[in-house]
């Protein structure tokens, strides 16, 4: 029997994200989850190194590959849509639940009770507890770089973007997330040739 899983998940690369705004280069999921799965990774090893730490690095990384993969069948709703209110927040939930329950329907048998965790949808695990936080600040980390970016490239549609992805990513209160924002999105602003610099 032909399976649907990843032919499915390889459709992540046709969903564009930012719906409402007009982007100077559009940024699908795939790319997205890409980008939220390496900084989830780098936040995960900043937790082990710097603040005594013990999650798994690559499992965070992992998780945040699969973040937004409902999203193939939900579509990006925009966040002022997602969350004007509880109600509409409850319903797109109950959407999502059904979003993967139908993706999990992909899988065979033996393989997906290996997925439900990476979607969310089974109760997560203690360990995967502790990578989600991670997972949130570096899915924002994300949409603030897409902010940066489309601000260098003179898009100020971005900017209030931009301070309110901000605030989400400090009010979160991670500490991983503050050191990132520090160390690493600096050079988010400097040119190819002043990044390729020693």
């Amino acid at each position: 029997m032909s399976q649907k899983f990843f032919a499915v998940i390889s459709r992540m690369k046709y969903i564009n994200r930012w719906a409402l705004m007009r982007n100077t280069i559009n940024e699908n999921i795939s790319e997205h989850s890409l980008e939220t799965a390496f900084i989830a990774h780098a936040l995960a090893l900043i937790r082990n190194r710097r603040f005594a730490g013990k999650v798994n690095a690559e499992r965070a990384a992992l998780l945040a590959m699969y973040h937004d993969a409902t999203e193939i069948i939900t579509g990006d709703l925009p966040t002022p849509v997602k969350y004007y209110n509880k109600e509409m927040r409850d319903i797109y939930g109950q959407i999502e639940h059904t979003a993967t329950a139908q993706l999990l329907g992909y899988l065979p048998d033996d393989l997906r009770q290996d997925y439900e965790s990476l979607l969310g949808y089974s109760g997560s695990s203690e360990e995967d507890s502790a990578l989600w936080p991670l997972v949130k600040a570096a899915d924002k980390i994300s949409a603030l770089i897409k902010c940066l970016e489309e601000r260098r490239m003179g898009n100020d549609d971005f900017q209030s973007a931009e301070k309110a992805t901000l605030a989400a990513i400090h009010a979160l209160a991670l500490p991983e997330a503050e050191v990132f924002l520090e160390e690493f999105i600096p050079a988010y602003s400097l040119t190819l040739d002043e990044q390729a610099a020693v």
